[in-house]
């Protein structure tokens, strides 16, 4: 098997690599050229459907969503973005789903990365509990193991040696960062800036910034874009208020916004992104998972109206981006940039 990251140290480059568990020094941020503008871009989770409130099962590998994302993915390429398809194993396992994916890929309207649900992911020692769903708490040698598989896999399935990565539920953990430094990976998108989610043995983001930075090795992170928005933003922390959230929230006190449709309403996310845009942020990260493009797979689309509402969540979204300037940008031009920094 082949790995990018001999390369790398053969001919000297390999800088001491970050962890991406820890927040990030300040002298590691990396800001887009002035060229380049504001920009957006997408970053989806391409996954199966599973149940969101049971037990993870390693049965639960069906991709049916994944046969209505060309369609859904039209609405993106005909306002000029193409996202990037965070493709995990079940994906790229099931023929009909791997064909979908790599029908986009041929036709340049997706481009594709890697997500990594462990639970789902060969080579399968650990046992399925919800602490070794964060890829990142598995001993080095399996998180390596899972991470070259699945990475071999995407390249077999679409032709495509991925370069993007996203450990599923945000699990990174101490090693991940080194390990994809040695795959070749050059940009991580795990980071969920604002969000803490120790509570089951998974990463603490709760002090991570949200503007890129470099971790070494050729490797950077673009972490998903969220935001505190109301009158005491720039006061209360979030994990101590979180039982209050809700009613803080109502009146306009305090909140918690990462950019997604799912779970945020359109007007929470339109303050936000203004807000963003007046405090002078550069680069909007946004997500989804694939199976909400189909009512009932996920908790946010349960039925017509719900998708109705995400689309729409879309399309003002764009809007707003428009009035402003903000232009999409992909996953490889993303990349460039940070290199010429």
């Amino acid at each position: 098997m082949f790995h990018w990251g001999s390369v790398i140290t053969s001919v000297g480059t390999m800088n001491e690599i970050a962890r991406l568990d820890l927040p990030p020094r300040a002298d590691s941020r990396v800001a887009l050229p002035d060229s380049v503008g504001r920009r957006f871009v997408i970053f989806a989770d391409a996954e199966e459907e599973f149940d969101w409130k049971g037990p993870f099962r390693r049965e639960a590998t069906s991709t049916e969503a994944i046969d209505a994302l060309p369609h859904a993915n039209r609405f993106f390429t005909d306002r000029g973005c193409i996202p990037t398809y965070l493709v995990d194993w079940p994906v790229v396992a099931n023929p009909d789903s791997a064909a979908a994916i790599r029908a986009m890929v041929a036709d340049g309207a997706c481009d594709i990365g890697t997500q990594l649900h462990p639970w789902v992911n060969p080579p399968f020692e650990e046992e399925v509990t919800t602490f070794n769903s964060y890829t990142g708490n598995l001993p080095r040698t399996l998180e390596q193991a899972k991470i070259e598989a699945l990475t071999d896999k995407i390249l077999l399935e679409t032709g495509v040696r991925p370069t993007v990565y996203r450990a599923g539920r945000y699990g990174i953990g101490r090693n991940t960062a080194s390990l994809l430094v040695e795959a070749g990976y050059r940009l991580d998108v795990s980071v969920r800036a604002s969000f803490d989610y120790r509570a089951q043995g998974g990463p603490d983001f709760s002090a991570h910034p949200i503007w890129p930075w470099s971790l070494g090795g050729g490797l950077y992170e673009v972490p998903l874009t969220a935001t505190n928005t109301g009158l005491l933003r720039d006061r209360l922390r979030v994990q101590e208020y979180a039982p209050a959230r809700g009613l803080l929230a109502r009146l306009g006190i305090f909140d918690r916004v990462p950019l997604t449709p799912e779970g945020v309403r359109l007007n929470d996310a339109l303050l936000a992104i203004r807000q963003l845009l007046d405090e002078g942020h550069q680069l909007f990260s946004l997500s989804f998972h694939t199976p909400t493009i189909i009512p009932g797979h996920t908790p946010y689309v349960r039925n017509a109206a719900d998708l109705k509402k995400f689309w729409l969540w879309w399309d003002s979204v764009f809007n707003l981006f428009a009035q402003h300037g903000v232009a999409p940008i992909r996953s490889g031009e993303i990349i460039a940039a940070l290199d010429a920094a």
